[in-house]
């Protein structure tokens, strides 16, 4: 991509991320990781609901449907909608890698409008792993996965430990995933950026 800023490209001895063994296989669906997730959860009504898939190395991806409730302009999706679409796809490469990953630096750039209806045909990848920072980036494409681009992004994704959502986040919600009788349920709320 081009414009990439100096925060964004990753240092020269930055290593190429390695897909984990037990990582889901290309094409199975990753899921939600938390019900209540506006980005992947089904308890958002106006949420967008994305199912990212495994692809092939580091790369995941997932469709959304823009919404009447996802404009910003009379007929046209807001772009922090669009933002938030990319940002939970790229958050979704933390599943190939194994590792708890928030976002910490996102730069979008929008490219063409994206009416109400349309169908945005979402990919990641990740790109290089250096420390804790992983380096990735997202394409939004419409009319199809091979369509023209409409939105695109960089990021670096941050790994953090399960501590960091205990120590941030707002104590109800918290207990609540904690004493979720699924015990799978339970680790999947603090395995990506809620």
């Amino acid at each position: 991509m081009s414009g990439r800023t100096t925060a964004l490209t990753p240092p020269g001895d930055a290593v190429p991320p390695v897909r984990h063994p037990e990582a889901p296989a290309p094409g199975e669906t990753i899921g939600s990781h938390y019900e209540h997730c506006f980005g992947c959860g089904g308890g958002q009504p106006h949420g967008l609901h994305l199912e990212a898939r495994a692809g092939e190395g580091v790369s995941v991806t997932a469709e959304f449907r823009v919404r009447e409730a996802h404009q910003g302009a009379p007929g046209l999706a807001h772009g922090g909608v669009l933002a938030t679409a990319l940002d939970e796809t790229l958050g979704s490469l933390g599943w190939l890698l194994r590792v708890i990953a928030v976002t910490g630096r996102l730069e979008t750039d929008f490219v063409r409008p994206v009416p109400v209806d349309t169908v945005l045909h979402l990919q990641a990848e990740a790109l290089a792993v250096h420390g804790r920072k992983i380096y990735c980036t997202a394409t939004g494409r419409i009319g199809g996965p091979d369509g023209p681009v409409a939105v695109q992004a960089d990021a670096v994704f941050v790994e953090v430990k399960v501590d960091h959502f205990i120590a941030n986040g707002r104590k109800q919600e918290i207990q609540a995933a904690l004493a979720d009788p699924d015990q799978v349920k339970v680790a999947r709320a603090f395995e990506v950026n809620p």
